[in-house]
C-alpha cells in the first residue's frame, strides 16, 4: 500500500476502523499519492483526503457505472493489460441480451436467471472464440461499453448526488496516478447492490 499513487477509499472509514491500513495509507501520502474519499458522511478518514465526495447513501454504482463509462469513452484504460490478461475479446454467445432492465434467460415466475446464454460462442474444439479487436460487436469488451454507456457523468451525478465534475475529478485522478488501490468495507458490501459495487470496483 505505501507504494500505491492513489486510494479510492469508499465503503470504509479506515482512520478509525483500519488504523494499521491507515499508516500504509499516510507513508503513501508522504511520498505524494492521492486520496480520494466517497462517504456519505464526513469522516476522520475524509478529513484527510485531497478529494472527498458525499454519496447518497446506496448510490454507489452509480458514479462508479458514470465512471467506467468516462473510462471506457476516453480511453484511459490499459489496453495492453485488457488484451492479453481478461475475458475482453472473447465473443459472446448471439442469444445473450440486456433489455429493460434485465438479462436473458430471466423466468418472472421464479424470479431466477437460467445462465446457458450467457457463456462464450465456442469453437471446434469447445473453446471461447476470440474477436480481432476490441471494436468487435459481440466481444466482451464491446458488451461492457453497451451496458455502462447509458451512465453518463449526469446520470450518475442525478442518482448519487455527486457533482458531474466531481465525478470527473475522481476518474481523472485515479486513472493518471498509477497503480491505484481501491479501499472498501462494510459500507459497500452490506447493501442488496453489494455484489454489483464490488464488481464496478473490480472493472475499475
Amino acid at each position: 500500500m505505501q507504494n500505491t499513487k492513489c486510494f479510492l477509499i469508499a465503503g470504509s472509514n479506515c482512520a478509525e476502523n483500519h488504523p494499521i491500513a491507515m499508516r500504509w495509507i499516510n507513508k503513501a501520502r508522504e511520498r505524494g499519492a492521492k486520496v480520494i474519499v466517497v462517504d456519505p458522511r464526513f469522516t476522520r478518514t475524509a478529513s484527510q483526503a485531497d478529494i472527498f465526495a458525499q454519496v447518497r447513501p446506496g448510490a454507489d454504482i452509480a458514479y462508479l457505472s458514470a465512471i467506467i463509462n468516462y473510462i471506457l469513452e476516453n480511453k484511459l484504460y490499459d489496453e495492453e493489460f485488457v488484451l492479453n490478461h481478461t475475458n475482453a475479446l472473447y465473443k459472446i454467445s448471439k442469444d445473450f441480451k440486456f433489455d429493460d432492465g434485465l438479462f436473458s434467460g430471466f423466468d418472472p415466475a421464479t424470479k431466477k436467471y437460467n445462465t446457458d446464454s450467457w457463456g462464450y460462442q465456442l469453437d471446434a474444439e469447445n473453446k471461447p472464440i476470440l474477436a480481432e479487436s476490441l471494436d468487435d460487436p459481440d466481444c466482451v469488451f464491446s458488451k461492457l461499453k453497451e451496458h455502462f454507456s447509458r451512465y453518463t457523468l449526469e446520470v450518475g451525478a442525478d442518482i448519487s448526488g455527486i457533482p458531474v465534475e466531481k465525478i470527473k475529478e475522481i476518474a481523472d485522478t485515479f486513472c493518471n496516478n498509477k497503480p491505484g488501490s481501491i479501499l472498501y468495507a462494510l459500507g459497500m458490501t452490506q447493501h442488496t447492490t453489494g455484489v454489483q459495487g464490488i464488481r464496478c470496483y473490480a472493472i475499475i
